[in-house]
């Protein structure tokens, strides 16, 4: 009997490797994507994805997407409040369980199975604890293409690396080489987002190009990735 699984789809790199080895798990059924995406902005929340974007991703991958929507400047209550709400939708539709691309973060964790818990639910990591620079490593070598969206200035102050250098590059073998020390190669810490748009759980990649950097909160460089 296979296990249902809602994946919390972020669009991005850790998102990719941990839907990848969910896919070829033949113990797992996965029924969808769940993705918050920032009122106003009408992008995927951190990473600043274009929703246009994000429903390719969903198109190429062949799995439906739920949209959880959250306000500008969204407070813990009405996050918690919007995504119960999802959460208790998708039991009901006959999931068994949810699966995050989390890799080390304790807390987060352990937020994600309490919240899960009240509602009966269990939740899934499969990239838990692997060495984020091997994880980085087979992301480039499972042929999985990614752009980086967003980078934090404060986490690359000090480093000799700019964060608007590092926003609109893709992560390769070059990039893995310029990060650095301190930061951590999948940006687990929350130094950087990215969005993939190729890769083996893609049934086609996604055309895309790279427009302009902005810098916003005084603190945070994005990069605009445009359909191609």
């Amino acid at each position: 009997m296979t296990t249902k699984v809602l994946f919390a789809w972020s669009s991005g790199k850790d998102s990719a490797l941990s839907l990848h080895r969910l896919l070829n798990d033949e113990q797992i059924e996965v029924t969808g994507l769940l993705t918050t995406v920032t009122e106003g902005y009408d992008r995927v929340s951190m990473h600043g994805v274009r929703r246009t974007l994000l429903e390719q991703q969903a198109a190429s991958i062949g799995l439906p997407l739920s949209v959880v929507s959250i306000p500008q400047q969204c407070t813990n209550d009405d996050y918690e409040s919007r995504m119960r709400a999802a959460m208790t939708e998708q039991k009901q539709s006959g999931i068994d369980a949810v699966g995050f691309g989390d890799i080390f973060l304790e807390d987060l964790r352990h937020y994600r199975e309490q919240k899960l818990a009240e509602l009966e639910l269990p939740a899934l990591f499969p990239i838990w604890q692997e060495a984020t620079t091997d994880l980085a490593q087979q992301l480039i070598e499972l042929g999985f293409a990614a752009t980086i969206t967003c980078a934090d200035s404060q986490a690359f102050e000090g480093t000799g690396v700019s964060a608007e250098d590092i926003v609109g590059r893709r992560i390769d073998a070059s990039l893995l080489r310029d990060l650095p020390a301190g930061i951590d190669p999948c940006g687990e810490n929350g130094e950087f987002h990215s969005f993939v748009h190729a890769g083996p759980i893609f049934r086609e990649p996604i055309p895309v190009s790279t427009g302009e950097k902005v810098l916003r909160d005084e603190r945070f460089w994005y990069c605009d990735v445009l359909p191609a």
